[in-house]
């Protein structure tokens, strides 16, 4: 079972995209049914609990500054509850697993939409694939990880009907 606790901050999600539960439910169960790291432990423990937080660039900015010593808004945020010193670590099976938290932001998201001339709810979605992916521990730091998170969203957007998001608005 995967339980998301979906909260949005920022009345303009309701505007922009009113069925944004859909869409996130959908999103993550893509990626539970396309991910094999995701299958596995969806197969090992009883419950899965992801937190999204639908926000806007200001707290985003904030969230960003005080984590990761960035001063500036984001798409997504993504705070991995599987992470250690040591780096990412598989749940315990058997027992409940909070995998972990997404912090969106409304304005980022739009203004990239429009710039790379993709619907809002497709870049979002995608967005939510790769925040996810990074719950599970995927990263895109050297080039090699950064292929296999590629790939990996690439084939669970496909599933989803959504066109490869790293293609140029001209196709190339």
């Amino acid at each position: 079972m995967i339980d998301l606790q979906i909260t949005s901050e920022n009345p303009g999600w309701d505007t922009d995209l009113p069925d944004y539960e859909s869409v996130i439910e959908r999103a993550i169960h893509a990626v539970f049914a396309t991910c094999p790291v995701a299958g596995e432990i969806k197969d090992s423990v009883p419950s899965i609990e992801i937190s999204i937080t639908l926000s806007d660039d200001e707290s985003v900015r904030i969230l960003n500054r005080d984590y990761r010593g960035k001063d500036k808004p984001t798409n997504v945020l993504s705070f991995a509850m599987q992470d250690t010193e040591d780096g990412w670590e598989y749940p315990t099976p058997g027992i409940p697993c909070t995998l972990g938290d997404l912090v969106i932001a409304l304005e980022t998201v739009a203004r990239e939409a429009t710039d790379e001339t993709k619907s809002f709810a497709d870049h979002f979605t995608h967005l939510v694939v790769h925040g996810t992916l990074h719950l599970l521990g995927y990263d895109h730091i050297d080039d090699d990880e950064a292929e296999e998170m590629e790939d990996l969203e690439v084939n669970i957007l496909n599933g989803l009907g959504i066109k490869n998001p790293y293609l140029l608005p001209d196709g190339d």
